[in-house]
């Protein structure tokens, strides 16, 4: 009863500002993807052990074996850019903390506490008008994250232009 307590208490402290509607689509590829890469990979041991008993050809044992890393590679390559799209943005009633909220490796949430002073505006990035993704920078990291305001929803204009600046 607790935690539940605490929880709706954190959730009262941050407003909504910024929405990405897909990333609940990105969340089921990423799970999808490790869903897919695992049971490649778990086929390997019956079919090289079928290959050492005489009964498969080596030209399937390699068949196999390439898919599985291709599916281990595509499986890191689309966790690499799925894990820098952010899915919501929340700031806290002082206007001092932004909640940035981005998926994991493994297609799970993952937030971020950054102090809006630390965060790049739209401006300072170097983005364009016209770019679908834009970036999101902070000074005191080189990481980036991406979101966009043409496929997202901004919540909040006013809360947004107060940590981003004027939108491009």
């Amino acid at each position: 009863m607790e935690q539940k307590q605490l929880e709706e208490k954190n959730a009262a402290q941050f407003m909504l500002i910024y929405k990405f509607p897909a990333i609940r689509f990105l969340r089921t590829l990423s799970r999808l993807k490790l869903f897919q890469t695992g049971i490649t990979i778990a086929i390997l041991p019956p079919i090289y052990y079928m290959y050492l008993q005489g009964d498969l050809p080596y030209s399937l044992v390699s068949y196999a074996t390439g898919i599985a890393v291709f599916a281990a590679v595509m499986l890191y390559s689309l966790s690499f850019y799925l894990r820098r799209f952010i899915g919501m943005m929340y700031l806290d009633s002082c206007g001092t903390t932004l909640k940035v909220s981005h998926l994991t490796f493994w297609g799970r949430r993952h937030d971020l506490c950054i102090p809006v002073k630390d965060v790049m505006t739209l401006g300072d990035t170097g983005d364009s008008k016209n770019e679908v993704l834009l970036q999101f920078k902070r000074y005191s990291r080189p990481d980036v994250l991406y979101f966009s305001t043409r496929l997202g929803q901004i919540m909040d204009k006013q809360k947004f232009q107060q940590v981003f600046g004027t939108l491009p």
